[in-house]
């Protein structure tokens, strides 16, 4: 791969010097900003090999660097082995940020290039303004790899479909109106939208352009005048067409967003971080722009009762299928017949017996020993370790299903261990239940709540560097915004409604990682003379492995909550089991 790779770096670097440019960009990203792009905007692979979802590469004429976070530190470094692209730990104080590193590489005077179709606008301002301090100038008219990716997929025109409002509790007419109403408070007139988890979510649709996530490659445009989803017409069935109309939607071609927005004559609201640098440049200069989080996207992390009660039903039955899964692992390993790479098609097997299931939310870690230890570890035939009864295994994974989106971990005891994995086991068990259990006013950001479960950790000086919790999508992204639970700072403040995962670890590099993740739902907790305070329903429905508990270490409200998680587990579970696993149940989730 490595030479292939040279290759693809030395195409660039020809199609650099014929554009005079002394280096280029290249994000993760799409024309939507997307976590997980569509394999034709996968570039970022393409180009260097590295598999992340979050990364960004630099190349100059001479050199070329990738800037990751701590999730792909360990990934990063071997995928990256053997070739020339150097790994830059981004977030560390020594590691210099692109511009800095640029300033130093390149002289004053030189070109650097970015494709500005796919570069968020709010990151592009900043970059040209950081360059522009160190005597470099930024171009974004090229798109490099429609000229040297000889064999790029195509952009997907997979059919949609219309989720039927018994899973959405609110039809797409009534989203539009809310939505019409937000910005006019704000003072602008339209709302125009890349995301296509949003997307999705406005208009009740679903799609398969994207592994893992279910959106469709489209853009919108709303007023009170008229609301425009643009789309490629190979993906609208008669069926979707007309429901979409009988919405009050105009359908209009995707690749007529650009002309349709030069036309534009009102004030737009819109999330320059969520809106690429060529689409925000296309809006007329007489045009107001109001830049700022899209309320569409807050509306859609606010969960309604439907959703919710979707979410409830979706995790019974994951949970049966997590349990006959934990029954066929607890069997299968001592006989020698477990590989990282057999569990992802293990869980789906078990999964897709359920009602609703639609697939995967995201690819499956599985990682034994210090695989386990990789963040985002991806398991391949290469890499995969036979799972020996010893240790730890580390299982993130989840599900699509209808009516709910599943995302959990659970590190799993799968022989004997060491007092320091049993203590470090508990340290990540207490600072998940200190989160669990959390009472907190209303207005409370998640940064703010972010110590409670890093405070044991802290204090044995152990951290992890990943966030503590994410948004969870209804049947849409694994990942959504705007609320987050990390030591970054996120002004969005945790709202009724909002579902977000509760996942504190630790990593021992070349030894193992643990992880313990469950989903919570923000719900109203008392009402004082202080004000609103909410707490966290926990949803996810799976035992918690008891046996590298040191109880002594547990404080007697964590016990409680443990035993009494353990007990709502069963009391959900057990009705939709077999005898045999009921009685399998039963033992994993008494009282320690």
């Amino acid at each position: 791969m490595s030479s292939a790779i040279h290759r693809r770096i030395q195409e660039l670097r020809k199609f650099m010097e014929e554009k005079g440019l002394h280096a280029f960009i290249i994000p993760s990203t799409d024309p939507h900003l997307s976590e997980y792009p569509a394999s034709h905007w996968e570039s970022r692979q393409w180009i260097s090999g590295f598999t992340g979802s979050a990364g960004t590469i630099v190349v100059t004429r001479e050199k070329a660097g990738l800037w990751t976070d701590s999730r792909y530190f360990l990934q990063a470094a071997n995928e990256l082995d053997s070739s020339e692209i150097y790994l830059l730990k981004g977030g560390l104080p020594l590691t210099p940020t692109i511009d800095e590193w640029l300033g130093k590489e390149l002289g004053k005077g030189e070109y650097v290039g970015i494709d500005g179709s796919v570069y968020a606008a709010k990151e592009a301002f900043s970059l040209t303004h950081k360059l522009n301090m160190k005597g470099l100038h930024l171009i974004s008219d090229y798109d490099p790899f429609g000229t040297i990716w000889h064999d790029r997929p195509e952009i997907p025109s997979n059919p949609i479909f219309a989720l039927p409002e018994k899973y959405t509790g609110e039809s797409a007419r009534s989203k539009i109106k809310r939505i019409n109403e937000a910005i006019g408070k704000a003072g602008a007139q339209s709302l125009l939208v890349a995301s296509l988890d949003t997307i999705a979510w406005i208009f009740n649709i679903r799609g398969n352009d994207v592994k893992c996530n279910p959106v469709a490659v489209s853009y919108a445009y709303i007023s009170k005048d008229e609301t425009v989803l643009f789309i490629n017409p190979k993906k609208l069935t008669a069926e979707t067409t007309d429901y979409l109309k009988s919405e009050g939607v105009i359908l209009a071609e995707y690749d007529k967003i650009y002309d349709y927005v030069t036309r534009l004559k009102n004030s737009v609201c819109l999330d320059a971080n969520k809106v690429t640098f060529k689409l925000y440049n296309t809006i007329p200069g007489e045009n107001k722009i109001i830049d700022m989080p899209s309320p569409a996207d807050l509306m859609k992390s606010i969960k309604n009762e439907t959703e919710i009660q979707g979410f409830n039903s979706a995790m019974e039955r994951d949970g049966v299928a997590l349990v006959r899964f934990l029954m066929w692992l607890e069997k299968a390993v001592p006989e020698g017949n477990v590989t990282e790479a057999s569990i992802p098609g293990k869980l789906i097997e078990y999964r897709s017996r359920q009602d609703n299931f639609v697939g995967e939310s995201f690819d499956t870690i599985s990682g034994y020993g210090p695989n386990g230890a990789i963040v985002h570890y991806h398991v391949s035939e290469e890499s995969s370790l036979p799972i020996k009864p010893e240790g730890f295994l580390l299982v993130d994974s989840g599900a699509q299903y209808f009516d709910g989106t599943t995302d959990i971990t659970r590190t799993i005891s799968v022989g004997p261990l060491t007092e320091q994995m049993k203590k470090d086991y508990t340290m990540v068990l207490k600072g998940h239940i200190g989160l669990a259990i959390a009472i907190f006013p209303q207005g409370t950001r998640g940064s703010q709540l972010d110590i409670l479960a890093r405070k044991g950790l802290w204090d044995n000086g152990l951290n992890y560097l990943h966030g503590t919790g994410h948004g969870i999508g209804h049947f849409l992204n694994v990942h959504e915004g705007p609320q987050s639970i990390r030591m970054n700072e996120n002004p969005t403040t945790l709202q009724i409604g909002m579902v977000t995962s509760n996942e504190p670890g630790i990593y021992r590099v070349g030894k193992y990682g643990i992880r313990i993740e469950n989903l919570i739902l923000t719900q109203h907790e008392t009402t004082t003379e202080f004000g609103e305070f909410y707490s966290f329903k926990t949803l996810t429905l799976c035992p918690i492995d008891k046996t590298p508990i040191i109880k002594d270490m547990l404080t007697e409200k964590e016990i409680l909550w443990f035993n009494l998680y353990h007990k709502y587990v069963y009391e959900r579970l057990s009705p939709l089991l077999t005898d045999k696993e009921k009685a399998w149940l039963k033992d994993k989730t008494n009282e320690i």
